[in-house]
């Protein structure tokens, strides 16, 4: 298990008075109802996509795609997105700020995450990501063969993996160094020739007023709290994400040079977001 990032300590969280209490509800209970609403939709049509197509899913991570796309924007988040997503086999990689990211990312592609085990176990956000289709992996070089064969028959069925290569999330002004572990499997000769792993940065701003940090979820910050605090002051807030050319696996010759190229163009493209794009 990975350490959370502590940094330095949250900014205080907002004080909710009536204004923030209406915008609670007024955000909260659309953004439940989507959310639910789409989690039983999905849950649905699997009971005919899965006995059809297996592991493939051809159908439903369009109803995942729309239902981020809806909860960015009942949220008031707006979202700006640069280059074109991965077409072909392979990953994405992405510095990581916050459980948004998973709305954030969703809303941009048909993906599915690669994430640490135990989230699995969260109340709401495991269950959320077991019906998505989550990869859940234990990071841990000695299971280096098993993680080769999941990625390999998930991306056999046509899957786009994704992965934060941190390990943990951040105040969201920083792009911490890459962990190289999990760029290991990606070089097994049983997949190196045919993938490509694409970078891409997000950056997120505050909406007006607010503490630059305040969309980042870091440390020992309770969930319930921080989702609190986005439905009562988070509409106004933006967030960029660029996707960069990807790379061919093949051109790396280990886990470390591979995973060196993914951070030098997610952080430089960190520094370099906040422009263009077209939102969603």
């Amino acid at each position: 298990m990975n350490p959370t990032w502590q940094g330095d300590p949250p900014p205080a969280g907002l004080s909710f008075g009536p204004r923030e209490i209406l915008s609670i509800v007024l955000r909260g209970l659309p953004l439940a109802v989507l959310i639910c609403g789409g989690l039983a939709l999905l849950l649905l049509l699997r009971l005919v996509e899965r006995p059809l197509f297996g592991v493939a899913r051809p159908i439903t991570p369009y109803i995942t795609v729309a239902v981020c796309r809806s909860a960015l924007k009942v949220l008031g988040i707006r979202l700006i997105v640069s280059g074109h997503p991965l077409k072909g086999q392979g990953a994405v990689v992405a510095n990581h700020a916050s459980w948004l990211d998973i709305f954030v990312l969703n809303a941009s592609k048909r993906i599915y995450f690669v994430s640490k085990a135990e989230v699995a176990r969260w109340p709401g956000i495991g269950w959320l990501a077991r019906a998505t289709g989550t990869v859940f992996i234990e990071r841990d070089r000695k299971r280096a063969a098993e993680h080769t064969e999941l990625f390999r028959t998930r991306l056999a069925a046509g899957h786009k993996l994704l992965f934060f290569p941190e390990g943990t999330s951040s105040d969201g002004l920083r792009v911490l160094p890459f962990k190289t572990t999990l760029f290991a499997a990606f070089l097994d000769p049983a997949l190196r020739s045919n993938l490509s792993i694409q970078p891409a940065s997000l950056h997120y701003s505050a909406p007006s007023g607010s503490d630059p940090r305040f969309f980042g979820w870091w440390g020992e910050m309770d969930f319930g709290r921080h989702l609190l605090n986005v439905l009562a002051g988070g509409a106004g807030g933006r967030v960029a994400v660029t996707y960069h050319t990807p790379l061919k696996v093949a051109d790396f010759s280990d886990r470390k040079s591979l995973a060196r190229a993914c951070e030098q163009a997610v952080r430089a493209g960190y520094l370099a977001s906040g422009q263009g794009g077209s939102a969603k």
